[in-house]
This record gives structure tokens, sequence and C-alpha cells, in this order.
């Protein structure tokens, strides 16, 4: 028999699935506990629309965020840094710093867990940091770090 998985089974499949399974196994067990619904015409038709709706969604979500990001590469920020003698930084510049930067700066929403920093900013001058607007794109912003006055 023929089975549309609701939900991931393990050692059979994954989520919207259609797998092939002993008649048994599919009414006592897929069936019985909402697991699975059987592969008729009009269920595979449903689950066709739903992953074509899927991928709809994902593919706007994926312009949405490839505008933001040219929208982010377009743009720059600027930051101030107390420097003390000798050219030593006090503190430094992190992720939070620079996300809240471009949200009152440019206007724009930034997770600070997308700012992709491998160690803070400690150095005056200019500075590109990368950040993960979506899985697959990733934009770089131009942060311009000046002595606090």
């Amino acid at each position: 028999m023929k089975v549309i998985l609701l939900e991931d089974v393990k050692t059979l499949g994954k989520k919207d699935e259609i797998v092939e399974v002993n008649d048994g196994y599919a009414r006592n067990f897929l069936l019985k506990n909402k697991k699975g619904i059987e592969a008729t015409g009009k269920n595979l038709n449903d689950l066709k629309l739903k992953k074509a709706n899927a991928d709809k969604l994902q593919q706007e979500r994926l312009d949405e965020a490839k505008e933001l990001a040219a929208k982010i590469a377009e743009g720059s920020i600027s930051l101030t840094i107390k420097i003390g003698e000798g050219g030593r930084s006090f503190g430094s510049i992190s992720s939070k710093e620079i996300a809240e930067a471009v949200k009152s700066q440019m206007n724009l929403e930034v997770d600070k867990k997308k700012v992709l920093l491998k160690d803070p900013i400690k150095t005056l001058g200019k500075h590109e940091v990368e950040i993960k607007v979506h899985p697959q794109v990733v934009a770089t912003l131009v942060v311009q770090v000046m002595e606090e006055a």
C-alpha cells in the first residue's frame, strides 16, 4: 500500500514522502496513529498543491532577502569607539551594536545573531561585515569606526 507520511517516521521516511509499506503496517500503525494517509488521487493532488505553495513562499522569501541584501550593501554605518593613549581602544564594537546601528541609521531590521563577526571590532577605519540575511544570501556592510570625541 502507498502511504503519504504526515510526519517523520524513523527508518521509513520524512514528512510528505510517499512510501510503499505492507497493508497491515499501514492500517495498524501509520493510519491508526495519524502518521500517514493513504496515497489516493485526491491526497496526492493535495500534496502536490501543498509543495507548490511551499516552493512559492520560499521563492518569495528569497527575493525579499535579496532586496534587503542589496539595500544593506548600498549603505554604510558609522560607529564610535573610545581611544586611549597609544591608540588603544577601550572596549569593542559587537554584533549587537552593529544591528542597532543598522536599525537606527538605515531603518532596516537585522537580527544580531545574523551579523557574522569573527572577532569584535577594536580598531578605527573601515571594516566589512557580513550579514546572513537568508540561508542562501549574505550581504556585506561597510562599518566606519571613528574615534569618540
